[in-house]
């Protein structure tokens, strides 16, 4: 049975990573997902690992699967008319571009209204336009130092650090999605398109501050935006005797079945740490005192004390370690996949397991146009008229 959303054409005009990531997750839910590009292509093509072909690097490869590609140069009249074409059938547009770029195209909201009532049409871009910073533009990096991400590592590490993985740009792409998703249920019930903005700065802000608000949730303030059990110095993994590993002993149960087994039962009525409460008022101590007696062992044997309880004790892995991580394999996370031009590739699967729609990895990252000439035979387009749009560089097939 095909996935959820089968049958929901969507067309995506993005770049790099936040949009061609939402698009993915859409079109691994079972979205026809048409993935509108430049004639030079996304510019996540070549970023990263490359095997045969220099514009199908890794980065690219794991965002855009169970696309076709189109390629269009929407700075020409006659690709903007295909595009508008195309939106006429359109459930869904999304964009990582920002507003005042689209406009300038003549392809903004009102624009593609015009042609389809119905659609929804979703940009996420930096800024919420109505404020002051609306024609900023932005990138995943400047939203982490923006939001208050980077500062959060100030009072462990005395300076700000951006995390080291593409967090503004991700998350922003997964509430790309879970937005277009209502937009869409909505449209289901009532036949209404709707236009949507997705801004990274208040997307991550929401996302920082639903913890880090913390005693300025109140007004007056009774406390600071700090959440000691977030910023302590000695949140991190503790080391064992061969490793590392985290041991989580935030609820009062956990906290007890941690001294019991770890042969510490005084830490039970240390009136430190006798409520979570009181543990997170004093979470360095807290920290601190489950490092040292963590310290005590191996991480196996940790793992196995604490086995057969609540308490969860994880090793720290590695990325290398997930690719061979023995849970993932019996799940079937990995797919081996041989891509028609790119060899055998190793693809993660879609994370969420649907009963009655099952996702699946349909067809991998299309090269640069390579879909150019089905589409636009399927929305009526003549051979002769394909040959026109490539020899005026408005396509390339």
């Amino acid at each position: 049975m095909p996935g959820p959303l089968h049958g929901v054409r969507i067309l995506e005009i993005s770049n790099i990573l936040l949009g061609p990531l939402a698009g993915q997750l859409l079109a691994d839910m079972g979205a026809d997902v048409i993935k509108i590009e430049p004639p030079g292509g996304d510019g996540l093509r070549t970023i990263g690992a490359s095997r045969n072909t220099s514009n199908m690097a890794a980065l690219f490869l794991n965002c855009n699967r169970n696309k076709r590609s189109l390629v269009l140069d929407l700075k020409q009249k006659s690709a903007r008319d295909v595009l508008l074409k195309l939106a006429k059938s359109a459930d869904l547009l999304i964009h990582n571009y920002r507003p005042q770029a689209m406009q300038k195209l003549g392809l903004d909201y009102a624009a593609i209204k015009k042609v389809n009532p119905g659609i929804v049409y979703a940009g996420a871009h930096g800024y919420g336009r109505k404020g002051r910073y609306g024609d900023k533009g932005a990138l995943d990096d400047a939203i982490q130092a923006a939001s208050g991400i980077a500062a959060l590592s100030i009072p462990a590490l005395d300076e700000p650090r951006c995390v080291p993985m593409a967090l503004a740009d991700q998350n922003s792409a997964l509430t790309l999605v879970y937005g277009v998703l209502g937009a869409l249920l909505h449209r289901e019930r009532t036949g209404q398109g709707q236009e949507l903005e997705v801004p990274m700065f208040e997307t991550m802000v929401h996302y920082t501050m639903l913890l880090s608000l913390y005693g300025k949730t109140f007004e007056p303030a009774i406390g600071t935006t700090d959440y000691p059990a977030m910023t302590s110095k000695s949140r991190k993994p503790c080391a064992t005797k061969d490793g590392f590993a985290v041991v989580i002993t935030y609820v009062d149960p956990h906290w007890e079945i941690f001294a019991r087994k770890s042969g510490h039962p005084e830490l039970i009525d240390d009136p430190r740490f006798k409520t979570q409460n009181l543990r997170v008022q004093n979470m360095d101590a807290t920290y601190q005192i489950t490092a040292k007696v963590v310290a005590e062992r191996t991480t196996q044997e940790w793992v196995e004390i604490f086995k057969e309880t609540s308490v969860p004790v994880t090793p720290v892995n590695s990325l290398d370690d997930l690719v061979k991580d023995p849970h993932l394999n019996d799940v079937g996370f990995w797919k081996m996949m041989q891509h028609p031009t790119e060899g055998l590739l190793r693809m993660a699967a879609f994370p969420v397991n649907y009963e009655k729609t099952p996702t699946e990895i349909r067809r991998l990252a299309p090269n640069l146009g390579e879909n150019s000439a089905e589409i636009l035979k399927e929305s009526g387009y003549s051979d002769a008229e394909i040959d026109t749009l490539v020899k005026s560089g408005a396509t390339v097939k």
